[in-house]
């Protein structure tokens, strides 16, 4: 919350992604995803997993976990592109 609040504050972008231990994520969609998106997004901002926007995502279970990536428009888009990228490469 407090890296969210500083990236509110002075732009760039706030990332939690996926990583091989955790590879859902680690922060809760409905608790910490869902609600700091939201601010995000009513900020101005963006916010996604890497391939979908997280406001978009129906929650399966209680305590699902997403990775995120949220800031400024830009910068969060430079990050799917990069996603993107990746994923066509492959």
């Amino acid at each position: 919350v407090g890296d969210v609040h500083r990236t509110l504050l002075y732009g760039g972008v706030f990332g939690y992604p996926a990583d091989t231990k955790n590879t859902s994520g680690k922060l809760r969609l409905l608790y910490e995803g869902a609600p700091m998106s939201f601010i995000m997004e009513q900020a101005g901002g963006l916010s996604t997993t890497g391939t979908q926007r997280v406001m978009e995502i129906t929650p399966e279970i209680v305590h699902q976990r997403v990775p995120i990536v949220m800031g400024s428009k830009n910068d969060v888009q430079e990050v799917i592109d990069a996603y993107a990228a990746a994923a066509s490469s492959e």
